[in-house]
């Protein structure tokens, strides 16, 4: 479907991101591919010339977010997407990318969420990505090494002076991401608007606990890795191990990455199989892929924004974007993945449901996601 025309009732919707009046593609594409990693086994490997036609495609099917960060690449990508949008209309697209990660080793200052290294890395995103100010800037992770009123202000700072128009975090746990709210109202900075957060139908754990409190505050959640390094685009199976991709590379190097899980530690897992069995049955039913299925799983669920897919072809890049629109999952079909990737609840919730479980009252419903 590479070369052919997209029909228009199968392009992105635009959505708002979180309470923000900023509308962006119900997919966003992560750049995470685009350059030459020499850090990670999952990152790049993707050269410019491929990565314009990648960003070509995803534009003609009505995207206009797209997510990348310093280190991919490391600073490579940034650099792809600031060439891209060179020929094309900045004005016309969200461009988020994060802080946070180590960029080089050999400098102790050049990694975290000081003032230093914030001030200093929106600087260098901002040449990179040619560009006079960034959409969403996004804390790549949490720095326990700096106050977080100092994190806070700085990025205040960047939201004041107009080089940030908005403000994301991406990993954090429940109680992070609610202390961050609670400071920012104090202090009476910025808000944060998003959380990017690793959630698929294989991991749910950010439900129990950083989901609720975005839904309390209106974050729009904007999930990576939604296929889980492709393990849910349904090409692995349990009696053979992969032999391509993120997948195999965590095999063959005996990782067990969140981007890309290991096989071996999976195999005798039932729930993972199940899931696939599930999501084969329902593509099946729709004429669709199971990427498509478990990407719209995702679309449907209140909470998420926007999906931010990577693709590494124009192949695979057409697939993921299929799920955007066109098409849905039945309320029926929605029940049963949320059954089959339901993961056991953790205590204290455990202990709760056993005792308190039958206390259900209709002037106060649960906060379920």
């Amino acid at each position: 479907m590479s070369d052919s025309k997209i029909p228009e009732t199968s392009k992105c919707p635009v959505v708002f991101l979180g309470k923000t009046g900023l509308k962006v593609s119900n997919i966003c594409l992560g750049a995470l591919t685009f350059g030459k990693s020499v850090y990670s086994p999952f990152q790049g490997n993707i050269d410019e010339e491929e990565s314009y036609r990648l960003m070509d495609r995803f534009s003609t099917w009505g995207g206009n977010f797209v997510d990348t960060a310093d280190v991919y690449g490391p600073r490579m990508s940034e650099t792809i997407v600031g060439n891209w949008l060179q020929k094309h209309d900045r004005e016309m697209f969200v461009i988020a990318t994060k802080v946070g990660f180590p960029v080089d080793p050999s400098d102790p200052n050049e990694v975290g969420l000081s003032r230093r290294h914030i001030t200093r890395a929106v600087e260098e995103s901002l040449g990179r990505l040619q560009t006079d100010f960034i959409d969403l800037y996004q804390t790549h992770l949490w720095d326990n090494a700096v106050p977080m009123e100092e994190t806070l202000r700085t990025l205040d700072d960047l939201v004041r002076c107009g080089k940030v128009r908005y403000l994301g975090a991406s990993n954090l746990s429940g109680w992070q991401l609610q202390k961050w709210i609670q400071v920012q109202e104090k202090l009476g900075l910025e808000p944060v608007v998003a959380l990017q957060q690793h959630y698929s139908l294989k991991e749910r754990a950010s439900e129990w606990e950083a989901f609720q409190v975005c839904k309390g505050n209106g974050l729009g959640v904007l999930p990576w890795s939604p296929l889980n390094g492709g393990l849910l685009a349904g090409k692995v199976s349990q009696d053979k191990p992969p032999e391509a991709g993120r997948l195999a590379i965590a095999v063959q190097k005996d990782l067990n990455a969140e981007p890309a899980p290991n096989w071996n530690k999976l195999r005798d897992k039932k729930q993972v199989w199940n899931i696939l069995d599930v999501s084969k049955s329902i593509a099946q039913n729709h004429g669709k892929t199971q990427a498509q299925v478990a990407i719209r799983w995702l679309l449907q669920k209140d909470i998420v924004a926007s999906v931010i897919i990577g693709a590494r072809t124009l192949q695979q890049l057409d697939d993921n974007m299929g799920a955007a629109n066109g098409w849905t999952l039945t309320p029926e079909e929605m029940t049963e993945l949320d059954k089959v990737s339901q993961p056991d609840k953790p205590y204290p919730y455990s202990m709760a449901d056993m005792f308190m479980g039958d206390r259900v009252n209709p002037f106060n419903p649960p906060c379920n996601l």
